[in-house]
């Protein structure tokens, strides 16, 4: 990433060599236009590079640079091997998320997801063009995409691969629903809640039209470990037999980059000084919105609860980011800031989540069961406090809170139309931070985590599983 050219088609970034031995293996991403779908395949580009593999990285100009400007625990400008191929996509509307929208799902965004679809003709176009230097080109691509990559098919020499961005419970419920909920061996199927209220009509019609190009995926892709997930992988194996299915997580580096003091957030200097496993960071991902009333709540419930915190406080992702039009800021109580000074951190921009996990001061993490947060959380041994908003959320918090038991619910997903009051959240924020209950959750968040880092060592059954994905692709 350190130079760049103009290429057909797209701009390209990255390293100039545009020719490759013919019998290089090449692989190229192709995220959906979120973040919790670009950070992950942008994690899973190193992993890649790491075995000498070059990588594209396909999608607009703003969602690669939303991508890199974001990118947590190692130096984008460290990997000179990876390109990024700005793709031209129609203009999309970037309105301002609504609080008060019949579900939290981030509807505004659609129109930036629906511009995604007219990137198929760059790709395959690009695709065609690597097809003849490359011995092989393998697609890893989103599951959320597959239309756009349906023109692999047509190329001899390219595999494609499906990428899920959510938990492999998630898929396995999905994959067991579909099958009319048959009965599992020697297993137990915890009660979860439907998917009314998680996705609107509009996006589930966007989903659904991926589901006819599926049959073309060589095998799937999850960014989770069998040190987590075990039964949900081998239940899909067993299910589905046909297609492989490869835990190839966690994608977040387990051991973050460290920063010296001049670069480093002001957010670390302050969990310095706080005592080990003291603090709660509250954050709700990129995609969530509160009204102004749930926002007091949640001011006066942190500071009732007399804990330390950190509470990023900031709207919704607009499809792009880097829109002029200044953000809502949030109002707090009168002089809260002042009142929780010493106590408490009201962070409003972007902050260094991975740090801010793997710091031993964190002792807790309010968040919305994004998968993303949700793997970063347990492979840095934090017990979550989870408060679901939309999507796959409500079932990550079953199997974070019922199946791994690493976390407890805020409020029931049933609940989800009322108000959290104050009182719910400093109860919550109590119980997992002051209690014994809340002491063995994070004990066992610190043996979850020992094991996901056990996986990943010479001999791990993660290393062993990304050591077979790389000889599959490059045999």
């Amino acid at each position: 990433m350190t130079s760049s050219h103009q290429s057909s088609p797209g701009k390209v970034h990255g390293s100039s060599s545009s020719r490759f031995d013919e019998h290089q293996v090449v692989v190229v991403m192709v995220p959906f236009p979120a973040q919790g779908h670009l950070t992950p395949l942008l994690h899973f580009s190193r992993l890649i590079l790491s075995h000498n593999i070059p990588v594209h990285y396909v999608g607009t100009a703003t969602h690669n640079r939303q991508a890199t400007l974001r990118v947590q625990g190692w130096d984008p400008n460290s990997i000179s091997n990876i390109h990024f191929h700005d793709f031209e996509a129609p203009p999309f509307a970037s309105p301002p998320p609504n609080p008060n929208a019949e579900t939290k799902f981030p509807s505004h965004l659609i129109p930036s997801f629906e511009a995604t679809s007219h990137l198929r003709a760059p790709l395959a176009a690009l695709l065609q063009s690597l097809s003849y230097v490359a011995r092989r080109v393998i697609v890893i691509h989103d599951a959320i995409l597959a239309s756009v990559v349906q023109d692999t098919k047509n190329i001899a020499n390219v595999e494609r691969y499906t990428f899920h961005s959510c938990s492999a419970f998630m898929v396995f419920l999905h994959s067991w629903d579909k099958m009319g909920k048959p009965q599992l061996e020697g297993s137990h199927i915890p009660q979860v809640p439907s998917l009314e209220g998680c996705f609107p009509i509009q996006f589930m019609d966007f989903i659904t039209e991926q589901s006819e190009f599926m049959e073309f995926t060589a095998g799937h892709i999850y960014n989770t470990t069998r040190a987590i997930e075990s039964p949900y992988m081998e239940f899909m194996e067993n299910i589905i037999g046909s297609k492989k299915h490869w835990a190839l997580g966690p994608f977040n580096p387990l051991t973050i980059e460290s920063k010296n003091s001049k670069g480093r957030h002001f957010i670390m200097e302050w969990l310095d000084r706080q005592e080990v496993r003291s603090v709660i960071y509250v954050s709700f991902g990129s995609t969530t919105t509160f009204t102004e009333e749930q926002i007091e709540q949640m001011a006066n419930g942190l500071e009732q609860s007399k804990q330390k915190f950190i509470w990023v406080l900031r709207d919704a992702d607009k499809g792009d980011i880097f829109d002029r039009v200044k953000v809502k800021e949030h109002d707090l109580p009168k002089e809260y800031e002042k009142r929780v000074e010493g106590m408490g951190l009201v962070v409003r921009d972007w902050v260094p989540q991975l740090e801010i996990l793997s710091h031993p001061s964190t002792g807790g993490f309010m968040c919305h069961c994004g998968w993303n947060s949700c793997i970063e959380s347990m492979s840095m041994g934090v017990p979550i406090a989870a408060w679901p908003m939309h999507s796959d959320q409500p079932r990550n918090s079953v199997l974070i809170t019922e199946v791994l038991k690493v976390g407890l619910v805020v409020q029931d997903w049933a609940q989800r139309d009322e108000l959290v009051t104050a009182s719910v959240i400093e109860n919550a924020v109590r119980r997992l931070m002051k209690t014994k209950e809340g002491d063995e959750m994070r004990e066992r968040a610190m043996n979850l985590k020992n094991a996901i880092h056990r996986s990943m060592d010479e001999g791990g059954v993660s290393r062993k599983e990304i050591d077979s994905f790389i000889a599959h692709i490059t045999r």
